[in-house]
């Protein structure tokens, strides 16, 4: 026991040495945002598809270098049981590895027989290179000021079953005789207990660590049934929680809601999950909640809701794909979000730093987002549905936070709800009267361009208090609205 506790001095030391060391966590003051290194915090990303540690070929130093180049501070990770074909959605997909360069938590085996090629896995033994590679990559994230997601697992396909560790057919204990439609449920206590092994040793390996949330599972009905699947990803509140009671970190720990509002998929209320996770637009295809829908539904829980996935960029998006990925962000972060996670498929094993036109712009427009943000003292902000009073024109889109009488952020854009999971953008020429009910006072009002971050006009104005008509500059798809009292 006093090695073990020597030992995690160490791990402490060295992942927390700075005087801001401590676990990123819920602000005290205003639970919806987080608080880390010292001070609330908002976690925006344009981030890699979640294969930097299984993919051997992604070097993800450039990757993070990337990010932090934009100011952006959110990264999100698969650590094995769900990994990808190679190709599968797009070529240089960083979640399907070649063969040869895939790593996992689990050893190979003396027998041959993997269906990708290899030797089978041994579920009683881990691999140190992977745990090495883990550690190294929070670790470098950790001194870029990147927090790292760990999401344990995804609903299970039948293409990633037939290749996952945990199927029979590529492990030599023979765990997990089952199809993918029951991997990830209680029916086998067998698999069950190596996917509890494999959550604490996540968990284990991550826990010196400050800059780590801890994700349970993303779309866990996708396939399953959601009677079938919550029990399992429930489970895992207590498996988490649990091994953490004897650790000296504790971690926030996510759940994406899938399936209506207070149902079985939905743990906004249970006290061991803090984070509220939700996917792409509003409703999905397959169930999940969408971003704004969670803000419209899932705020009075007071904890932070965080969008962690879009559609995979550049595919999905229809038109301006640049505008309709801005567009989706803004909307849910001055909405009242605390995390947004842009997929973007441009950063790849061939280009892990993602060097091109349209990455530039992407992550640009999430730093101006983030600069828009924290101009503000955003922790004192909440949700506002009613600064707004008069109705706009159909295909008009605006979401506000504010402290009543003391500052409001605003944004407004024109775009159509497409077929899938994004906005489609719909450029034009555009003003409106905006019927807003401020109180009396004297304020300064900054019209800001969220393409460049650039500001389009200031003005102070006297307010007798009440509802007051404001014109917008005029402007061709959106523009945000910072008002602050003087």
């Amino acid at each position: 026991m006093v090695k073990a506790l020597k030992a995690w001095t160490i791990v402490l030391l060295l992942v927390g040495g700075s005087s801001y060391a401590q676990t990123i966590r819920l602000d005290s003051t205003n639970p919806h945002y987080f608080f880390f290194k010292g001070k609330p915090t908002l976690l925006i990303t344009s981030a890699e598809h979640y294969g930097a540690v299984v993919n051997k070929d992604f070097d993800y130093v450039p990757y993070l270098d990337a990010l932090k180049a934009y100011g952006l501070n959110y990264t999100r990770i698969y650590p094995g049981v769900l990994f990808e074909p190679v190709g599968k959605f797009m070529p240089g997909n960083t979640l399907g590895p070649r063969p040869r360069s895939l790593i996992l938590p689990w050893a190979r085996s003396g027998q041959p027989g993997y269906m990708l090629g290899g030797n089978k896995f041994d579920l009683d033994r881990w691999d140190p290179e992977y745990f090495a590679r883990l550690r190294d990559f929070i670790a470098k994230a950790a001194e870029r000021d990147i927090v790292v997601e760990i999401c344990l697992f995804n609903s299970q396909y039948s293409d990633t079953w037939t290749i996952s560790a945990l199927n029979s057919e590529n492990n030599i204990q023979g765990v997990g005789q089952c199809e993918f439609l029951d991997a990830q449920t209680m029916k086998h206590p067998d698999l069950v207990a190596r996917q509890d092994d494999y959550v604490r040793k996540i968990v284990q390996e991550a826990n010196g660590f400050d800059n780590v949330i801890l994700e349970i599972c993303d779309e866990p009905a996708l396939f399953t049934s959601i009677s079938e699947a919550a029990p399992w990803v429930v489970h895992f509140v207590d498996v988490i929680r649990n091994t953490e009671i004897g650790l000296p970190k504790q971690h926030l720990i996510g759940q994406e809601v899938q399936g209506p509002a207070g149902g079985p998929i939905d743990l906004a209320g249970n006290p061991g999950v803090s984070v509220v996770i939700t996917q792409y637009l509003y409703d999905s295809w397959d169930r999940e909640m969408g971003g704004l829908k969670g803000l419209d539904y899932e705020y009075f829980h007071n904890k932070p809701i965080e969008e962690n996935e879009t559609d995979y960029y550049p595919l999905g998006y229809k038109g301006d794909k640049i505008a309709d990925s801005r567009v989706e962000a803004w909307e849910f972060m001055v909405g009242g979000g605390a995390s947004f996670n842009q997929l973007n498929g441009l950063f790849n094993p061939a280009n892990p730093a993602g060097k091109t036109a349209d990455n530039a712009q992407l992550l640009s427009a999430l730093q101006r987002l983030k600069e828009f943000l924290y101009s503000f003292e955003f922790v004192k902000m909440r949700q506002d549905k009613q600064l707004v009073r008069n109705e706009l024109p159909a295909g008009a889109h605006w979401r506000a936070i504010s402290e009543p009488g003391r500052q409001y952020a605003l944004y407004l854009h024109h775009s159509e709800v497409g077929s899938g999971g994004s906005y489609v953008a719909s450029p034009g020429t555009y003003s409106e009267d905006l019927l807003l009910d401020l109180p009396a006072g004297t304020y300064k009002m900054d019209w800001v361009d969220p393409a460049t971050g650039s500001l389009i006009r200031s003005e102070n104005v006297t307010h007798q208090g009440g509802a007051r008509t404001f014109t917008t500059p005029t402007y061709t798809l959106d523009i945000a609205l910072r008002i602050k009292r003087t």
